[in-house]
């Protein structure tokens, strides 16, 4: 009784504190929170960038990991929760508008491009497994961690080049293979985590099940985009020159993700057929804003924020050696993909070395979208604890330093930035 009396007391006590306090703002109401945790962001971003030129969602992820469970606690992963259909359409968004900027049509006229887009997948995959593997990881958590690393984050190379306004063969390069190495990513944890939870005796019968599985995905999603992109095709016309057509786009980005998490699709890979139909069928005639409009200006800011709220920095002392060795693998895997085929498929070696390094920024998209919760370990049952945490510490890290090594690739390799 005393216990719950001192709780209550102290319930009491961080109610009546003042905003301006820790234990004032932890006891906010969350959309005054977040609200607040917005205009920080802004400003430290605004700050950073005109200061060193870091890009802009650097400082929105720094904010959220200052606020997060890395420094002051205000927000805890849990009660991120029940905003996470918000972050999701802010994910959706983006998806649609990069699915609307790439070209799947060049990997066909170009196929020394599409194999380096496969090799540079199986190379950051393999080469990560492998020395997890040598350094002690269960091989079946460690080509579960090789999965999620080798898919480069496609909502922050998007970011990027909108802020540096990036236009060029590297730039183009970049988003298409971001894509493509995310929905590898996503075919192959849905593959790992069904032969994570299975009890099944026969490893075959196992991988058979997962293989069904990842088809109806698949199909079903390619599917679903493509339904998608039609309906954004023959909707367009009622409300073309006026301003609901990001509404229109939002409505369907909505539509595409609610479907493909109902019928356990993929909304990752529904989301960029959308797009890749629409801009298919309508060519020049569509117009899709950066991130859809100011509405999904606002939801991007979230999302980033998020971001670093979710950063986690427990273990970092026991596990750097293995955090390093993930960051140094898919470095590794990357540029020798890049580098082996680059004459080939058209690019020199500066070229090379800047799409290699922009390609750094890691992503836990394929799970977090498949996620019902922000708590995305959670959903990799049976995984070596671990080696997992070492993948969430290296997230971590190049989520936050990612933007920066993506900014200087383009900027002073590739020479396609115009920031003006």
């Amino acid at each position: 009784m005393p216990t719950q009396a001192n709780a209550a007391t102290a319930v009491a006590h961080a109610a009546s504190a003042p905003l301006w306090t820790l234990d004032g703002l932890r006891a906010a109401d969350p959309v005054l929170g977040l609200a607040l945790l917005m205009l920080v962001a802004l400003l430290l971003a605004e700050m950073l960038h005109r200061t060193w030129r870091i890009p802009r969602i650097c400082g929105h992820m720094l904010t959220g990991a200052i606020a997060g469970p890395v420094m002051l606690r205000l927000f805890e992963g849990l009660e991120l929760d029940p905003w996470k259909p918000l972050i999701d359409l802010a994910i959706g968004a983006m998806l649609f508008e990069l699915g609307t900027r790439i070209r799947p049509r060049w990997l066909l006229d170009n196929r020394w491009l599409a194999a380096s887009c496969l090799l540079q997948s199986a190379l950051c995959g393999a080469l990560v497994m492998g020395a997890l593997v040598w350094l002690g990881a269960p091989w079946l958590t460690a080509a579960v961690a090789g999965t999620v690393a080798l898919s480069t984050s496609p909502v922050i190379v998007l970011a990027v080049t909108h802020e540096s306004r990036s236009r060029g063969q590297v730039t183009e390069r970049l988003l298409l293979m971001a894509a493509v190495n995310a929905v590898i990513a996503v075919i192959g944890l849905k593959v790992l985590r069904i032969m994570l939870a299975s009890d099944a005796d026969s490893p075959t019968e196992e991988f058979t099940r997962a293989s069904i599985s990842a088809l109806r995905v698949i199909s079903g999603s390619f599917l679903l985009g493509v339904a998608c992109g039609f309906a954004l095709d023959r909707l367009s016309p009622l409300v073309r020159g006026t301003p609901a057509m990001p509404v229109l786009q939002i409505a369907l980005v909505i539509i595409a993700s609610m479907l493909a998490a109902q019928w356990t699709l993929s909304p990752l890979l529904a989301l960029l057929v959308a797009g890749m139909t629409a801009r298919a069928r309508m060519k020049h005639g569509l117009t899709v804003e950066p991130h859809l409009g100011s509405a999904g200006a606002v939801l991007n800011v979230l999302l980033f924020i998020c971001l670093g709220l979710l950063f986690s920095l427990e273990g970092i002392g026991r596990l750097w050696p293995w955090v390093l060795v993930i960051v140094l693998a898919r470095l590794l895997g990357t540029a020798l993909a890049v580098g082996v085929l680059a004459r080939r498929s058209g690019l020199g070696w500066h070229q090379a070395a800047g799409l290699s390094l922009a390609l750094q920024p890691m992503s836990s998209l394929a799970v977090l979208l498949a996620a019902d919760t922000f708590g995305w370990t959670t959903h990799l049952p049976g995984a070596h604890t671990p080696t997992i945490q070492a993948l969430l510490l290296a997230t971590t890290l190049m989520q936050v330093t990612g933007p920066i090594w993506t900014q200087l690739a383009l900027r002073h390799l590739a020479h396609e930035t115009n920031e003006g």
